[in-house]
């Protein structure tokens, strides 16, 4: 086993809502949840302290229904609600795997969950626990990205992890475009810029101004968070200020 020791501290990771769907048009699939908790898992045994924003889109998504006549505000609780059930999934997978965890809803649901308290969510990662944010930012017409950039910088984050299906930031859309060139890393003004798409404009504004660090990765890959957690050259490393 690699003992290269990690290079952050404290991470965020965000996944998105579609990642649990695997080879299914809607719901969790159960390897892909607990391959998942074999990867968090395996970063905790590095010593990383790590918390987790997950979407919700494999169950409910806000936008899509109230751009097909639901209101807006009313679609993006639903869509809330949505998170917390990945959030809970995700929470048992991590048990199972040996790992303490506290689930987080930004909306109060005393019974499943603990409020969100910046001050409780660092505790607990202090004491070795996975910290889990459920019901997005707790507002409606914001999406999960902003939620994962808001939580980052309110748990002092070292920075934000993404994992996706693709191998990191393209010129294109990989998926489309077999000839699409990877960012090893790139800067965030170039990354407005060219119009990346990596995360939606509040979110990234977020990392911006606060100069967040942002790592866009391939989740779907074994080890792969492990490796990004080491500061190996894994993705692609969206960076501010001068390249280092």
């Amino acid at each position: 086993m690699d003992q290269t020791p990690p290079r952050y501290r404290r991470i965020l990771l965000k996944l998105s809502g579609e990642a649990l769907l695997g080879s299914a048009d809607y719901g969790i699939d159960n390897e892909v949840i607990c391959r998942y908790a074999r990867e968090i898992r395996a970063v905790r045994e590095l010593g990383t302290e790590i918390a987790l924003v997950i979407g919700g889109g494999n169950i409910f998504r806000g936008m899509k229904n109230a751009s097909e006549g639901m209101t807006r505000s009313h679609a993006d609780y639903m869509g809330m609600l949505a998170t917390m059930i990945n959030a809970m999934a995700l929470q048992d997978a991590l048990e199972q795997e040996g790992l303490q965890t506290r689930l987080q809803s930004a909306l109060n649901m005393n019974e499943i969950a603990e409020p969100f308290i910046p001050r409780r969510a660092i505790r607990h990662l202090e004491k070795g626990r996975v910290v889990i944010f459920g019901a997005g930012t707790g507002n409606p017409y914001f999406t999960t990205d902003t939620a994962a950039a808001l939580r980052s910088l309110e748990i002092d984050a070292d920075v934000i992890l993404k994992g996706t299906r693709v191998d990191g930031i393209f010129t294109d859309d990989p998926e489309k475009d077999p000839d699409a060139k990877r960012f090893d890393r790139i800067h965030g003004e170039d990354v407005i810029r060219k119009n990346l798409r990596v995360m939606d404009m509040t979110a990234f504004t977020l990392c911006h101004e606060s100069e967040m660090p942002l790592i866009v990765f391939n989740m779907n890959k074994e080890g792969h968070l492990s490796r990004v957690a080491r500061g190996e050259d894994v993705g692609t490393l969206v960076y501010w200020g001068e390249a280092s």
